[in-house]
């Protein structure tokens, strides 16, 4: 009878104890799919549990946390839910993979004001997906119902990566030297960055919604915004298994001006070659619709290039055949030179 009277007083409070239940029974099995062999134990338990891989001399784990920010609202708006999965997962796997770094577990939190077993059904879906394509185990996570803090069904998702790199492996930019050459991969869109800007633009100033057809996109504008996040942890291992990376760099939030920056030494600076690949349709649209300058577009936007891979100039031909043996498109987008760790588009 207590017991009765406790969960009645808890669903009262906005939390509803039967709903959560739910969602974990419907998230289970997808957590499951995406186990890896380090994985002990079940679902379930306190703590997640996972056997550190052998081989290694001197293993250095890395780690990263983040967010798939506004983007959230953009997913609740087209009522698909699985992509925003994806795009943490993807993220946080690009995130370490800059420092040498291979995945070995993913764990996210999920936090709603109205808890929804269907909705968080198809995010841990989608976590699951880009955790089977990235070889990384789900390992578990969090999902929180706070009535006081969301209203109704608004939500917000972040995760946390564990990776693995052999020390003598890392790569920290700290061997780039003048007349190295800048590599970009490209982006499939925006990514998971510049998403509030992007609504100020369309929907608030110029009165667009997710449904609106854009000619020049050739696309709906949800269908745009929604293009998942890149994993580049493919093309990368590969690549390092026959070229000596100097220096990687994930274009997220800051964009091309900001994030370069953090893996060059304090005597080197980077020119970026504009015009040196092709600038997505998205970006050339927010810049005209928006009256956006140069300077904005590229600390916000990574501008259709999501990864930079610096290389020594003797290794650049060979890096690129390389990545297009892959199928994979790869443009060369400038140099190092002498400088103040910036930078300079040329």
């Amino acid at each position: 009878m207590n017991k009765n009277i406790s969960q009645d007083a808890y669903a009262a409070a906005g939390v509803d104890i039967k709903a959560g239940q739910e969602a974990v029974r419907r998230m289970r099995n997808h957590v499951r799919t995406a186990r890896t062999k380090g994985v002990l134990g079940d679902l379930g338990a306190f703590g997640g549990l996972f056997l550190l891989p052998t081989g290694y001399s001197q293993p250095v784990l890395v780690s990263s946390t983040d967010g798939v920010g506004t983007k959230v609202m953009l997913a609740a708006g087209m009522n698909r839910y699985d992509t925003v999965g994806q795009d943490l997962v993807n993220h946080c796997v690009n995130d370490i993979l800059v420092q040498g770094a291979c995945p070995l577990f993913f764990m996210d939190y999920f936090a709603t004001g109205k808890l929804n077993p269907l909705v968080a059904e198809q995010i841990v879906k989608g976590l699951a997906k880009a955790c089977r394509e990235n070889q990384c185990a789900l390992l578990g996570g969090e999902t929180a119902e706070m009535p006081g803090v969301y209203h109704g069904e608004d939500f917000d998702l972040a995760g946390t990566i564990v990776g693995m790199v052999e020390k003598k492996s890392v790569i920290d930019g700290q061997r780039i030297r003048p007349g190295d050459v800048l590599l970009g991969l490209p982006s499939s869109g925006l990514h998971t960055n510049g998403y509030s800007l992007v609504r100020r633009i369309l929907f608030q100033q110029k009165g667009y919604n997710l449904q609106t057809f854009i000619p020049e996109l050739s696309l709906g504008l949800g269908d745009e915004l929604l293009k998942v996040h890149r994993s580049y942890l493919a093309v990368i291992q590969s690549l390092l298994k026959k070229i000596r990376v100097k220096g990687l760099a994930h274009l997220t939030g800051g964009g091309w001006l900001e994030n370069i920056p953090r893996i060059l030494p304090s005597d080197c600076q980077a020119l970026v070659e504009q015009g040196s690949w092709p600038i997505l349709p998205i970006f050339n649209y927010l810049q005209e619709k928006g009256r956006l300058d140069e300077t904005t577009m590229y600390r916000t936007f990574n501008m259709g290039i999501g990864m930079v891979i610096v290389v020594a100039r003797s290794e650049a031909d060979q890096a690129v055949q390389a990545v297009k043996a892959l199928r994979e498109p790869v443009y060369q987008v400038g140099e190092i030179v002498k400088g103040s760790k910036c930078v300079r588009l040329v």
